[in-house]
């Protein structure tokens, strides 16, 4: 069941529907905004715009990383499988 949840994120606050516990909520809350203040803190201009484009894309790419890593996971789990299924025959 979702519940709502008050999150503040680049200082405006938003009220939020999640189905995860409230810490969950608040990890995520934190994640983002220590995102958002490494980026805003390495730009020399503070646009709100830029530094939400910016975490968007790094978070983007680390989230794919780590798809690619697992799906190398799988398919070398799925490998060694075949290979250990050959050496039986």
């Amino acid at each position: 069941m979702k519940a709502s949840h008050a999150v503040t994120v680049f200082g405006r606050e938003l009220s939020v529907r999640s189905s995860a516990p409230e810490a969950k909520v608040k990890a995520v809350e934190a994640f983002v905004n220590s995102k958002l203040q490494e980026i805003g803190s390495a730009l020399k201009n503070g646009d709100a715009q830029l530094v939400l484009t910016l975490a968007l894309l790094n978070t983007s790419e680390e989230l794919l990383e780590l798809r690619s890593r697992e799906q190398d996971a799988t398919a070398d789990s799925r490998i060694s499988a075949i290979i250990a299924a050959l050496e039986t025959v």
